[in-house]
């Protein structure tokens, strides 16, 4: 690695230091993590941000930055015109900004959202190759203005960078593709024997139905798989815009346990949902809320027992709502709860009572935490399972 021309020594060896703890992450929240606080502490600037880009929405995307908690969310959008970071990703260029809320490129809502006025602003292109992968931003340097060495350091932090999140990317779709691969295999192998088997001319016509029924449960299930491994990756990718909004939450449990409620009847469960008359709206993305409440409570029929009951509920709690589904259930012992969030983990045994992917509940906690929420579990064995999702009443910025 070749000094950039204007930096100090020490300035240098900080970013060769950082350069190789940049090569040594594949997992993208981290890595990204590590390079906002990096570039904020190498240009002196109050705050830094990644933006990725979406080639199919034109669009930016904060994924992370240093200030998050500040009423930015993860995904907030950010035009490619008519904004100094589109601006930079267009010409490929760094590019610096004094008096910034005087600038026509200016984007003054990220102003309004984070409650922060933007003075100084350094944007600079993330490029992998030849292709864009979003920008570097670093705003409100700490004494006067961004410098020719500021926008020095930063352009070779982010070739790094651009080269390290595109390796963590491809990183994680080939683990995906692997996992992919392994996961279809056998529904594959079922679809193939059945396929088989019809074309002897000596099976009975009971046996043929039985053999299409199994085709098509093969099918249905190779369906929900593939659409549960690009809701994945999409979250994984930082591709997924939530669109907020109020929500009834009242009104979205109704809806979930209306879907249901042949199934749970056909088991003889008992739905019971229980809301306060006063709940105030939720400001969220109600599509992916009510994914995941889907999720819990067809969860909560699988894995009840016969005759037992599913509880809906919701409640305020310090500024949050909290929503509940309640299980009757054979419970989960403790030292399966720690990893009931990750990836492919399914409990020993529960295949027995339901097939399913091992990717729901990550899913969920994803998008629940997408929204600055939390998602917890609470089980007792003998006696059922409990899931608490806690969400902000509202969006930060809607607060007075």
């Amino acid at each position: 690695m070749t000094p950039p021309a204007h930096l100090p020594p020490e300035a240098y060896h900080r970013l060769l230091e950082i350069s190789r703890a940049l090569a040594a992450t594949l997992d993208l929240d981290p890595l990204l993590t590590q390079i906002v606080h990096a570039a904020a502490d190498l240009s002196d600037a109050e705050a830094a941000s990644i933006l990725l880009y979406d080639p199919q929405s034109r669009e930016l995307h904060f994924q992370t930055a240093t200030n998050l908690t500040n009423g930015l969310k993860k995904g907030t959008a950010v035009p490619l015109d008519h904004s100094i970071a589109g601006l930079a990703l267009k010409r490929k260029t760094p590019i610096r900004r004094v008096n910034v809320r005087q600038d026509a490129d200016h984007y003054g809502r990220l102003d309004e959202i984070t409650h922060v006025q933007t003075r100084t602003l350094i944007a600079v292109p993330l490029i992998a190759n030849g292709q864009p992968v979003g920008v570097l931003e670093a705003i409100n340097k700490r004494e006067g203005a961004f410098t020719d060495a500021d926008e020095e350091i930063l352009t070779a932090l982010a070739a790094h960078a651009a080269v390290a999140i595109q390796n963590a990317r491809l990183f994680q779709q080939s683990d995906l593709i692997a996992e992919l691969v392994h996961e279809i295999r056998t529904p594959l192998g079922a679809i193939l024997a059945a396929s088989q088997l019809l074309r002897m001319p000596q099976i009975s016509e009971e046996q043929r139905q039985r053999t299409i029924e199994t085709i098509e449960q093969q099918a249905r299930y190779l369906n929900e798989l593939t659409t549960t491994f690009l809701d994945m990756a999409r979250l994984e990718s930082g591709r997924v815009r939530f669109e907020r909004n109020r929500i009834d939450v009242g009104a979205l449990l109704q809806e979930v346990a209306r879907m249901f409620a042949a199934e749970a009847q056909k088991r003889g469960i008992q739905m019971e949902i229980n809301i306060p008359e006063n709940l105030q709206p939720l400001v969220a993305d109600r599509a992916k809320i009510k994914q995941v409440l889907i999720n819990l409570v067809s969860n909560a029929l699988k894995y009840n027992r016969p005759h037992g009951k599913v509880r809906l509920a919701a409640y305020h709690e310090d500024g949050h709502i909290s929503i509940t589904v309640s299980d009757t259930g054979p419970g989960i012992a403790p030292q399966h709860l720690k990893h009931l969030f990750g990836k492919f983990y399914r409990v020993p045994g529960s295949e027995k009572q339901a097939r399913g992917t091992g990717l729901g509940l990550y899913i969920c906690k994803r998008i629940v935490e997408a929204h600055r929420g939390e998602m917890r579990v609470k089980s007792t064995l003998g006696q059922g399972t409990t899931f608490i999702v806690t969400l902000p009443l509202r969006e930060e910025d809607e607060q007075p």
